[in-house]
This record gives structure tokens, sequence and C-alpha cells, in this order.
């Protein structure tokens, strides 16, 4: 096995050769980029991207992506569409093809294809001077000065530009679209995210009981209504139910560093009025903010000022929102 001298400079070398070809073809977005996003902006059809190789890796992403951010995509890879995948091209669809050099046999053979059925062909594309360029209707420049690699050849940054400029696209779409946090929520329900973006205090103070007592209520009865709805905290209402305050274990241990007899005390002398509270179709990230910003662990859920249960810190946390 031959060794590799300054393995760290090779690797250097290489994010910062990517990072200059994405900073170069920044340069060259211009009314031809601007155009194609109007384009699809208006299209009434999905988006078809090809390539073969590793473009076809890169297309699959940005795939992904688009689907992800609310445009409608799909992927044909561009060795099967000339044995029957090009059946998927619909009315009104437009198709984007990847390639480095826009020369390849493949391109070649399925660019012609693609014109008789009627679709839009966007090029994404390093060789401007390409056949591939020479038939399209949108062109995104995709050009590189070399490889990453010392022998220019292996797929890197080429694919690497594309990839940045796929997202460029998408973003553009997205932003366009005025898509918003809930409309992506819709595509990304599973997981950490999807639970950011949905989840809602509703979906969790259900979970557990609700502790209350009423302003009049003794110190033993406001302990063991804590102790046995085990949140660390109850809510204190007056005669019409309307929330007046909170007592937490906190305000249990400083009333018995106060006072010496709990006889004559109520629930109205040590609790803390007018406690923080959130709305039941509030998302769960909101009540974490205003956890955090107030350094507490816990916060009751009203209704017209009516207590409807708590929401706590563990909640979030098994959620993972935290």
């Amino acid at each position: 096995m031959k060794l590799v001298k300054n393995i760290q400079s090779t690797a250097k070398k290489v994010l910062h050769e990517e990072a200059e070809a994405i900073l170069k073809i920044s340069e060259k977005i211009d009314n031809n980029f601007e155009a194609c996003v109007n384009h699809l902006l208006n299209a009434r059809g999905r988006v078809v991207i090809t390539g073969v190789g590793k473009s076809a890796i890169i297309a699959q992403k940005i795939v992904a992506t688009l689907n992800s951010t609310g445009t409608p995509a799909l992927f044909m890879h561009a060795a099967d569409a000339i044995h029957g995948d090009l059946g998927m091209i619909q009315d009104g669809d437009s198709v984007i093809c990847i390639s480095k050099s826009g020369d390849t046999p493949e391109i070649k053979v399925l660019v012609p294809l693609i014109k008789r059925t009627g679709a839009k062909l966007i090029a994404m594309v390093s060789n401007t001077n390409s056949y591939l360029c020479k038939h399209s209707d949108f062109i995104l420049n995709a050009c590189i000065d070399k490889e990453a690699d010392s022998l220019d050849l292996a797929p890197t940054t080429s694919t690497t530009v594309a990839l940045a400029l796929g997202d460029a696209l998408a973003v553009c779409l997205l932003e366009c679209r005025g898509f918003s946090s809930q409309d992506f929520a819709k595509y990304h329900p599973g997981g950490a995210l999807g639970k950011k973006l949905y989840l809602k205090v509703s979906d969790l103070y259900p979970l557990h009981e609700l502790p209350i007592i009423q302003e009049n209520s003794s110190i033993k009865e406001a302990i063991l209504e804590i102790s046995s709805k085990r949140l660390g905290a109850t809510a204190v209402v007056d005669t019409n139910q309307d929330l007046t305050g909170i007592i937490t274990d906190g305000d249990v241990r400083r009333m018995l560093n106060e006072h010496d007899t709990l006889i004559g005390l109520s629930a109205r002398d040590i609790m803390t009025p007018s406690p923080k509270t959130i709305n039941a179709d509030a998302y769960a990230t909101e009540a974490l903010q205003l956890m955090q910003s107030k350094n507490i662990t816990q916060l009751i859920v009203v209704e017209q000022m009516k207590p409807k249960g708590f929401v706590h810190l563990h909640d979030l946390l098994k959620e993972g929102i935290v």
C-alpha cells in the first residue's frame, strides 16, 4: 500500500478547491437561471431529473430536496429511459439533465427522445458548448476548471457544484412559492425535525392529570396534590375556576423556611401569582422557548384563564424537541 504524505494538506486542498468552485459558479447565476426558475414556477407538470453515473446520484438527491420543499419531482435514470422509463414523462413536465460533458453517448441518444415528448429540457452542465446545451431550452451553468483529484478524473468538484446548484434551484423555488415551516412539516412528519414543526402543546398536556387546588385550600392539600400528580407543581384557582397562581416544590420549601407552623396558612399565602401560561394550540417549540427564557420547567396550559393542564420540560425531552 502506498503511503500518502500530507493527508491533512490533501484534504484541505480538496475542500478549498470545491468551495472555490461553488463561489465561482455563483458568479454565473444570471438571467438564464432566473428564466429557468420562472419556468418551473409556472409549469403545470413535475420536474423529472436524469443523469448517468455520479450525476444520477446527484439527480436523486436534488429530486429529494425538491419534493420536500414543495416542487413535485422524480428521478429517471438516463440509461433506463431509453428502455421504457421515458414513459414516466407526462404532458407539462420539465426535464433537468445533469451531465458534466453534455456529450456522452447516453445523452446524445436521450436528448432527442426527451424533445419528442414536448417536455422543456433544462441542462445542468459544465461544458456549455456541448450537444446537451445546444438542444436545451434552459441552461444551468455548472462549469468547473478541474476535478479535485490529482488526476482530474474522479467526479468530485463537478458533482459538488451540481449538488449546490440544485440546492440553489430548490431554495429559489421554495421562497418564490412562499413555502412555510407549516408546509415543510407536511412533508417531514417523522423524527425530531417533524415534531419541532408540527407538535403542539395540545398533543402533550393530556398525558398528565391536572393538579389543581382552590386558593383557600390548606398547605397539606397543596402538598398532597403536588405529590399525587407528580408534576412538581399545582395550579391555584379562585371560586370561578380562573387561574390565579401556581405552587411549586420550591414554593413549599421556601414556605417551610419562612414559617414555623402551617396553621392558618392557605394556598393563597404561598402561591406565586400570575404564573407563566401557554395556549393549547401553541407549538411545542414555543413552550420550550418560553421555559428557557423564564428558566422554568413547566407551564400551565390555559383556555380563557381556565387551567386545562400542564406541559413539562420532560415531555419535550421525551419527544426529542430539546
